[in-house]
């Protein structure tokens, strides 16, 4: 994949990052830890522009984040309470936890998005509740915008000091990825065993 990542920059530029950064909000298992930094070296060789770099990644982010919200805003908040009911132990929430989380949303919805977006695997995912609880795409785009331009700002810069040296960015930030992903599956199994129906179910 790191093979990968760095001939489509080298051979498309610009084009090559929005590409990739597209794939990258689309499908997780994609590093921006390791297609960011490479940028920022490239732009440190002169070979590309620091703020071109920016502006190619963050709205390949964002356009990427795009169909897992309307996946989340087609499929509908009524539709899963539904399937809460039957599937809740599975899907770890019921039907009155889901109302508070969609209460979350209206109330902190764009904070929310915006902190996600500098979560591994969390700022992919974070589009789809956004979806559920139907925050206005210009709200939604914002969020995704400022929390993306924030996480790129921050790797192109390591790229940019580091030169050839830009993978020690994905190095240290590569354990994050796993914390989290680990963080999630033990919530997910605590969530499993301890789930139980909302009242209104019964």
């Amino acid at each position: 994949m790191t093979a990968w990542i760095i001939q489509t920059i080298s051979d498309l530029g610009y084009v090559g990052i929005f590409l990739v950064m597209l794939a990258e909000s689309i499908f997780p298992p994609i590093p921006s830890e390791l297609i960011i930094p490479f940028a920022g070296f490239a732009a440190a060789n002169g070979e590309l522009n620091f703020f071109g770099v920016l502006a190619a990644a963050t709205i390949g982010a964002v356009v990427g984040m795009l169909p897992w919200y309307f996946a989340g805003r087609i499929f509908g908040l009524e539709r899963l309470r539904a399937m809460s009911d039957r599937f809740g132990r599975v899907m770890t929430l019921n039907a009155e936890e889901i109302d508070i989380a969609v209460l979350a949303f209206h109330r902190f919805g764009p904070i929310i998005v915006l902190f996600g977006r500098l979560m591994p695997l969390i700022r992919t995912l974070i589009s789809i509740p956004a979806g559920l609880a139907r925050m206005p795409l210009v709200v939604f785009i914002l969020a995704s915008t400022t929390g993306a331009l924030i996480w790129n700002t921050i790797l192109t810069l390591a790229g940019y000091l580091l030169h050839e040296h830009y993978h020690l960015v994905e190095t240290v930030l590569d354990p994050l990825s796993y914390i989290v992903l680990a963080l999630v599956v033990v919530i997910y199994l605590y969530r499993f065993i301890t789930w139980r129906p909302s009242k209104q179910a019964d």
